[in-house]
């Protein structure tokens, strides 16, 4: 098969629109040229823009091609993942986005080093750091074989090219060049999924009688705790996602946060439908009908690849290549997003959290950059060189949801929760997971859970029964730890965290980000909210508490229950 030259040219154009408008964006956007505008875009950013790139970095090309995977597979029934993460980010944008919005985090784990620490907090990062690494990996590496599979051009050049384009757009304006080629992005995707389906569901190979009998799927028995399983990871092992609070984070409000990411979960869900489509027409034709060349049926590893397999051998060519654009839209809206993010944690809960707290911002920005070329490089040499991108970004998942879903909660909404718990329940649950086994990277079981066989593995709900483990430890170590040095049980001077006394050990990473004096003033003086249909957070002043006519005692109980947390002395 020869190079597709009208589809080479089609792509190099697609390219240069999204490496254009990436460039424009960071220059007409990008005013104050500092560290936290390169964070979240100075908390500037509208809800129709965060509403989009909301949206493209969640269809990825891990999402749009594994969702056409499984269904032709599986069925619908198995086609968890968009509802899964739709469920996911509707109770994230409830719960969790405005709740750090209105506490102006920069990232995800700044409460994590507010309350626990710096170092403590830092070590929370790598669940994060490996996840996004290895789904950069898997991103691009779909991207190759895709590209491969339609234009006949050498996989490891289209990933080079690929990430190339997106490292150098993230580097050029941060997240605003990110947030408007996600737009651009979307807009692809969209019309290059709804243009392609009808002319493969119209194709002459397709059996429609066989699409009415595959595509509702069935559920062995013996396989319900998997399939439960696999719900809690799709639903809560997205929510502690960085590249989704870089958004929520950049909002004006934290009402258009809620409402952004609410929304982003019902278009999530509507852009499976057109690859739901083409994975089952893939499933139900008759493949000697058409001009495929290789085994027929199709072999079990060719399933992945069943939507290029579709936009090339059952739509004409100019549909095809439009399906294409929209696949390396999908694969770079999410490619950019995950680059930055880990580039951002590293930037702001590392080098300023841990190694250099009186950074400028400037250092910072070329911190953001260098991590940038770091990131895209290695994500690009694993996808290249790895064999097992797919498995290590599965295992990463499962440390998402069986960690830090439990992690990010309790620092959030569990008032007693400190460093020791945390540390507690972080490596509890990686050893409980380790010896759990994982089949894709060869990793073995040393313990089996009711249901287990040899030929099947782990048929227990394992991961959600080691993420209850993991909040039932952090909630109770940190209950004997408070107990223990509050009631001088064991003298506060063992306390080796610092948990329980004021000390240099604790982290302000948004106070040390603010970008004005006003910004930093207004970290000062904090009220507790009072409930969450205020969807605000009062801030009281030394004045105002005067206006209020408060004795010391009254203050003091005040202070105790966190309605008052400045340190000023009345």
């Amino acid at each position: 098969m020869a190079i597709n030259i009208a589809g080479v040219v089609v792509v190099v154009i697609f390219y240069i629109i999204i490496l254009g408008v990436g460039i424009i964006a960071g220059r007409k956007k990008t005013k104050t040229k500092t560290a936290n505008e390169m964070f979240v875009a100075n908390r500037q950013m509208g809800f129709l823009v965060s509403l989009f790139s909301l949206t493209a970095t969640n269809v990825g090309g891990a999402y749009v091609n594994g969702t056409a995977e499984i269904i032709a597979s599986r069925g619908l029934l198995w086609t968890q993942a968009p509802i899964g993460y739709c469920i996911g980010l509707f109770i994230g944008g409830w719960f969790y986005g405005p709740k750090m919005r209105r506490a102006n985090y920069v990232t995800m784990y700044d409460p994590f080093q507010k309350k626990y620490g710096a170092r403590v907090g830092a070590l929370m990062c790598l669940p994060e750091f490996v996840g996004d690494l290895f789904w950069t990996a898997a991103i691009l590496s779909a991207l190759g074989s895709t590209v491969a599979i339609i234009l006949d051009v050498d996989k490891t050049t289209s990933i080079i090219v690929s990430a190339a384009i997106a490292v150098c757009y993230t580097l050029l304006g941060g997240l605003w060049s990110v947030a408007y080629t996600d737009l651009v992005q979307l807009f692809f995707i969209a019309v290059g999924l709804v243009v392609s389906f009808p002319f493969a569901l119209h194709h002459p190979s397709v059996d429609k009688e066989k699409m009415k009998t595959l595509w509702p799927g069935t559920l062995p028995t013996n396989e319900i705790g998997t399939f439960i399983d696999i719900y809690g990871l799709l639903i809560f092992g997205g929510i502690p996602w960085q590249p989704f609070y870089q958004r929520v984070l950049a909002c004006k409000t934290p009402r258009s946060a809620r409402i952004s990411l609410m929304l982003a979960s019902v278009l999530c869900l509507l852009f499976a439908v057109p690859p739901a489509v083409m994975g089952v027409i893939g499933a139900s034709a008759d493949w000697n009908q058409t001009s495929y060349p290789n085994e027929v049926p199709l072999a079990s590893d060719q399933l992945p690849f069943i939507l290029p397999l579709v936009l090339q051998y059952m739509c004409p060519l100019p549909v095809s290549v439009i399906g294409l654009a929209a696949i390396s839209a999908a694969a770079m809206s999410s490619a950019d997003s995950t680059t930055l993010s880990t580039a951002s944690i590293f930037a702001n809960n590392w080098y300023r959290g841990v190694f250099r707290t009186k950074v400028s911002d400037r250092e910072l920005i070329w911190v953001v950059r260098i991590s940038v070329l770091v990131v895209g490089a290695a994500g690009t040499v694993i996808a290249i060189t790895s064999t097992t991108v797919y498995g290590l970004y599965v295992m990463s998942g499962d440390l998402m949801y069986v960690i830090l879903f439990p992690q990010l909660t309790c620092v959030l909404f569990v008032n007693v929760s400190n460093a020791y718990g945390c540390l507690s329940g972080f490596f509890l649950s990686i050893l409980l997971r380790m010896i759990s086994g994982e089949p894709l990277i060869g990793l073995p079981a040393l313990i089996n859970y009711p249901f287990y066989t040899d030929k099947d593995g782990q048929l227990f709900p394992f991961r959600t029964l080691i993420m209850l483990l993991t909040f039932f430890t952090i909630v109770t170590v940190s209950f004997l730890a408070k107990t223990i040095f509050t009631r001088n049980i064991i003298p506060m001077k063992y306390d080796f965290l610092k948990n329980f006394h004021d000390n240099e050990n604790i982290v302000d990473t948004v106070a040390l980000g603010a970008s004005t004096a006003g910004e930093l003033n207004n970290r000062e003086v904090h009220a507790k909210e009072m409930n969450e249909n205020e969807a605000k957070k009062r801030e009281l002043g030394y004045n105002e508490v005067k206006k209020l006519d408060l004795s010391d005692n009254e203050v003091k109980q005040r202070k105790a229950q966190n309605l008052i947390t400045y340190s000023t002395r009345l």
